[in-house]
């Protein structure tokens, strides 16, 4: 399996994605809080020193020292982190600067110091907001520098000095301005920076790696078992079993898992010993059925060839008689004549002779038929003339037919292949199925033997009557053994439960189409190839 396809992957991607986010947002929010926090304490350090210095200079200025006022604004100047400290007067003139080139030098009104209170370069003056005295840029060195704006305001204890020339209607004297550099400060801030950015990337790895240790162990784990496990239970090993000891669903499932196999294996167990004893009986049973068969077989052949046998007797009794009494009659004559006979006594004589040679030869083909059939051997599969078999059957029931005035009419195909079969099966069938017809007719009627190839490998035979029918409830079972609609004493059931064990024997099917009063037709259909 890919990589990328394993669950564990795809929840961890999902939690360090979202603790991207989250770590992402929350070290950008403390750089930005505190990146406000550090320039609030810039702005509150310059308007501290701007008072500072305004103070420090007010008693100097009530004397108009301007000695004492310039050394102030140097000394305080020199500190580090201050950029420059200038006073303009009402004029925009620069009266002290820690920059001594800038010192009586005129500021434009739209000088960044100036915006703040003067609009547009003009020379009326607004009141600004707090927040509009503070400002930032960059001076032409590169450096961020904030300054402070301090208006100087003409107080009471200003106006009334002695040494001042200002009227008390004036109200702003002059304007303090203190300018201190950023750079400490955006160390301060960019130090701050790097250290979140490197605290989230290293909360980011401390808790992708915890995420990715805790479900490796508890989800990747036992899923990767329980995938294990499914295969090899695939692959038909009911003996695996998951070790896995979590009481969580993974747990829960597991020990699910492990409790199917067991119960899948005593199943399989219990499948196998009953699939042996069953082949066993099913075996048993079929031996059991194989000898029943043939013993039904036999006693059908028994019980055909005991109908047969009184029919051939009945044949054989009119042409017998006939012979008694030819014979008698000659003898009477010869003893009548006293051994001389006229040429019309020979003639007699000579004719009674061929009627006794005529029925004795129809009494010897009758016998002959008779015995070549008892004398085939049973279980034999060969190639077979079928055409020749159904004629040979056809005249060893011929004098049944005709002692029960049924008509025969037989269509049989010209050039059929040999068929491999029992031959004397087959004739068996044939004889229990017409003798059969004949019962069903009683008396009269057309028996139709029908015999055609079908289709490459497969033959048809039908053999139908003109007799009484089947009931629709009997046709189910006109196949079962010993099952009978005749009266009692005239059938046994077996005869066509033995033909349908020899169809099947053959790979054949058998079929029955009957109507009550409306005759009956079997339909066989046998394969030219048995295997």
């Amino acid at each position: 399996m890919k990589y990328t396809r394993l669950l564990v992957y795809r929840l961890l991607a999902g939690i360090f994605v979202v603790t991207v986010v989250g770590v992402g947002l929350l070290t950008f929010l403390i750089v930005d809080i505190q990146t406000e926090r550090y320039t609030n304490l810039s702005t509150a350090s310059a308007q501290r020193l701007s008072d500072i210095v305004k103070r420090s200079t007010q008693h100097s200025m009530l004397l108009n020292h301007r000695e004492d006022i310039y050394r102030i604004i140097q000394t305080i100047g020199s500190e580090p982190g201050i950029e420059a400290i200038r006073i303009y007067n009402k004029k925009g003139e620069v009266s002290y600067s820690t920059v001594e080139k800038e010192v009586n030098t005129t500021v434009d009104m739209d000088a960044e110091a100036c915006v703040g209170c003067h609009l547009s370069g003009q020379s009326s003056v607004v009141t600004p907001a707090n927040e509009e005295l503070v400002r930032t840029y960059t001076n032409p060195a590169g450096h961020s520098v904030i300054g402070v704006i301090t208006p100087i305001k003409n107080q009471k204890s200003c106006s009334e000095a002695d040494c001042h020339v200002h009227p008390p209607e004036q109200t702003i004297l002059g304007v303090l301005d203190v300018m201190l550099t950023l750079d400490e400060t955006e160390r301060y801030i960019e130090d701050l920076r790097k250290t979140q950015y490197a605290g989230g990337v290293a909360l980011l790895l401390l808790l992708t790696g915890f995420c990715g240790v805790f479900l490796w162990r508890t989800v990747n784990i036992p899923v990767q078992r329980l995938t294990e496990g499914t295969i090899a239970v695939m692959n038909g090993d009911l003996d695996h079993s998951i070790n896995v000891q979590t009481k969580d669903e993974i747990g829960f499932l597991t020990k699910s898992f492990n409790h199917m196999t067991v119960t899948l294996k005593r199943t399989q167990e219990e499948l196998q010993l009953l699939n042996q004893t069953l082949e066993e009986r099913v075996q048993k049973k079929t031996e059991e059925l194989g000898r029943a068969q043939k013993n039904l077989i036999q006693v059908e052949k028994m019980v055909s060839l005991g109908t047969l046998a009184a029919t051939v007797a009945h044949e054989l009794n009119n042409p017998l008689e006939g012979i008694l009494t030819y014979a008698k009659l000659i003898r009477k004559r010869l003893n009548a004549s006293g051994g001389t006979l006229s040429d019309e006594q020979r003639k007699e004589v000579v004719e009674e002779l061929s009627m006794i040679a005529d029925e004795t030869a129809r009494c010897g083909n009758i016998v002959k038929n008779l015995l070549l059939f008892s004398r085939r051997k049973v279980g034999e599969f060969k190639r077979n003339d079928l055409r020749g078999l159904v004629e040979q059957s056809a005249k060893l029931v011929e004098h049944h037919l005709k002692m029960h005035n049924i008509a025969r009419q037989m269509e049989l195909s010209d050039g059929l292949p040999e068929v491999e079969c029992d031959g004397e099966q087959i004739q068996q069938m044939l004889l229990a199925l017409q003798i059969n017809a004949v019962e069903a007719m009683q008396n009269e009627g057309t028996l139709t033997i029908t015999l055609r190839r079908i289709s490459e490998g497969v033959v048809m035979l039908t053999v139908g009557d003109t007799g009484v029918g089947i009931r629709p409830e009997d046709l189910p079972h006109v196949f079962e053994p010993f099952y009978t609609t005749k009266k009692e004493g005239k059938g046994t059931g077996l005869g066509l439960a033995v033909v349908y064990g020899i169809v099947e024997r053959h790979h054949g099917t058998i079929t029955v189409d009957s109507a009550p009063n409306k005759g009956t037709t079997f339909t066989i259909h046998l394969p030219i190839d048995r295997t």
